[in-house]
């Protein structure tokens, strides 16, 4: 068990601020990913390594990331985010968000992730659907590029991308409401028609574990500055007990919590060491 010595490392400070805590915030950059094998698309050299095809005509995560580019070039803005489709549907979450979860089951009020990832990680660990917001939505649902409402699964969509050019070479999926072509049910950059009906109800649960819950502790993960979402939401809601575990930013004000200069997976497993 964590000891009770009056001088202690980061680590087992924040080892027993689990101990002790009743519920667990989860916050969670993309960071988070990175020991499952997902960029975090860290500058536009790193975006350009991951996405070669992307490199060569010159687009950056900013101009692919956008909803104008499923009207200008829908083969090449599907290819980006049905290769991401494809990716984060194949891979296997890391050891750490099963012992996160291991962690939120013994607790009383158990846990709530807050992430701007949407690959769907958490659910596929095993954590509970309804203590999880997508703040930016989630690749495996689908929605309407033009005006109309419509949310939907992408589970039936199977996209096929030319690797060289990374271009969709299979059909785009298309709105079963108005025929228009679809897109992510994500947030994207300069994006003024996400439509966020299932994030809205992740937030109202949200809010609700947040009224109920007392001595919480947040544990942040791989959430950096440059898409600042989890890391502010962190800020607001630690008081003065934030674990920050990130290897490149982990930077903490005095007195807010302690830093973790450690990837995600290497840290959780380093903290379960402590509280075993």
């Amino acid at each position: 068990m964590v000891g009770t010595t009056i001088y202690m490392s980061h680590l087992e400070l924040a080892a027993r601020w689990i101990a002790e805590a009743d519920g667990l915030l989860i916050t969670a950059g993309a960071g988070m990913g990175v020991d499952s094998g997902l960029p975090d698309f860290r500058g536009t050299q790193g975006f350009w390594n991951d996405y070669p095809g992307l490199g060569e005509e010159g687009v950056s995560f900013v101009d692919i990331a956008n909803p104008r580019t499923f009207v200008t070039d829908p083969e090449l803005a599907w290819g980006f985010y049905g290769h991401r489709l494809n990716l984060y549907r194949s891979t296997r979450p890391h050891e750490g968000f099963y012992i996160l979860n291991k962690w939120s089951q013994s607790k009383k009020y158990g846990s709530f992730v807050f992430t701007s990832n949407v690959d769907g990680h958490f659910q596929q660990a095993g954590f509970v659907p309804d203590r999880i917001y997508e703040c930016h939505g989630s690749i495996h649902r689908l929605q309407c590029a033009d005006d109309c409402e419509s949310v939907w699964s992408a589970d039936h969509f199977e996209p096929e991308i030319d690797a060289h050019s990374g271009r969709l070479v299979s059909e785009p999926p298309i709105c079963q409401e108005c025929g228009h072509i679809a897109r992510p049910n994500i947030l994207m950059f300069g994006d003024f028609n996400w439509k966020n009906h299932v994030a809205r109800s992740q937030y109202s649960w949200y809010l609700k574990w947040l009224g109920e819950a007392e001595n919480i502790v947040v544990v942040e993960l791989g959430a950096g500055t440059a898409i600042p979402s989890a890391r502010a939401e962190s800020a607001r809601k630690a008081k003065n007990k934030l674990i920050r575990i990130n290897p490149h930013e982990p930077e903490i004000s005095e007195g807010r919590g302690v830093a973790i200069s450690k990837g995600a997976l290497e840290a959780i497993q380093a903290l379960e060491s402590l509280l075993e």
